[in-house]
């Protein structure tokens, strides 16, 4: 099945609340466990394509210590991603930043870890991200990337989008359904990974709808 890209930034309020209003919280809570068990115990964090926050909100609760810079291209995404950061009584950990992934204003070797969900599948070229990611990190910082998988074919795309979105909406359904179509493969997320030239990833098909490419801090 041919890639077929979305638009980069679901920017509109309507899409925002419809996005929040989706139930991920077993995939959240998965994606934070994985990455409080990678990164440091004490850790100045970046959080690229955080949407509404609900993942550094979750990993809040797991890692206290943590301070969380989480960006998006989306203002209506952040919006109300403070709304849930200020009802979760985490203001002090987190910074909300509009920013474009692509070209991060952050110093080189600024971050301890580097955290993602679901965003390269939204970018045309995830080249330009991976290379800033590789930029701001310590060279010895973590990093936890996961998005969705790229199907076979358009039949085990649908299979997916029932399995899994089967109770949400037609509208739900369908952004799920074109995420799907817009991902990579794992071969292209190799790839793309050795271009960026970040070395020391761990590189797999983590569920039948993702892949992962994480790194050990201190590694």
């Amino acid at each position: 099945m041919e890639r077929v890209l979305e638009p980069e930034v679901m920017d509109s309020w309507e899409e925002a609340i419809e996005y929040d209003s989706m139930d991920f919280t077993e995939v959240n809570a998965a994606f934070a466990h994985s990455a409080a068990a990678l990164g440091p115990v004490f850790g100045n964090v970046l959080d690229a394509g955080t949407g509404t926050a609900r993942i550094p909100i979750a990993l809040c609760q797991l890692r206290p210590e943590w301070k969380l810079t989480c960006i998006d291209l989306s203002a209506n995404m952040l919006k109300v991603g403070a709304e849930n950061v200020e009802k979760a009584g985490v203001r002090s950990q987190i910074s909300l930043e509009l920013i474009d992934a692509k070209a991060m204003p952050y110093p080189d070797n600024y971050f301890d870890m580097v955290i993602s969900n679901s965003i390269i599948h939204h970018l045309p070229d995830p080249l330009p991200f991976l290379k800033e990611v590789k930029r701001v990190l310590k060279p010895q910082g973590a990093i936890f990337l996961r998005d969705l998988l790229r199907s076979e074919t358009a039949d085990m795309r649908d299979n997916l989008v029932e399995m899994y979105a089967g109770d949400c909406n037609a509208h739900q359904q369908q952004l799920f359904s074109d995420s799907l179509q817009a991902a990579f493969t794992l071969h292209e997320v190799e790839m793309m990974v050795k271009n960026a030239g970040l070395d020391g990833l761990r590189i797999y098909e983590s569920s039948e709808r993702h892949w992962t490419a994480e790194r050990v801090y201190g590694d």
